[in-house]
């Protein structure tokens, strides 16, 4: 499998209250469990199947995914920051790997 890596876009500033978009990919091949190998074996399921945001230790979005999911999960979502803080994304996959991404908004005004 291809390395797993997170994207995220989190605009650098916002004024105080504002609801900034937040755009989050993680390029997975995301195996159902279905597909057979060139032997004709099952390919084990390897999903990512939570994925969630916080700011500022706060949880502001939270995603169960399914296996019917497409490869390479995108999530978008809108949030309200009312201060300069951390925005940390953590997707977990099947056999439990986590991987995690974070980014910085400054707030001001």
């Amino acid at each position: 499998m291809a390395k797993v890596k997170p994207r995220v876009k989190v605009p650098r500033s916002a004024k105080a209250g504002e609801v900034v978009t937040i755009k989050t990919l993680i390029n997975h091949k995301m195996e159902s469990g279905f597909r057979k190998d060139k032997k004709g074996e099952l390919i084990p399921r390897k999903i990512i199947n939570k994925f969630t945001a916080e700011f500022n230790g706060k949880k502001v979005f939270a995603a169960d995914v399914a296996p019917a999911v497409s490869a390479n999960p995108y999530f978008q979502f809108k949030v309200k920051v009312p201060e300069s803080g951390t925005f940390k994304f953590t997707w977990v996959d099947d056999d439990g790997t986590t991987y995690t991404q974070e980014k910085k908004i400054k707030v001001g005004g």
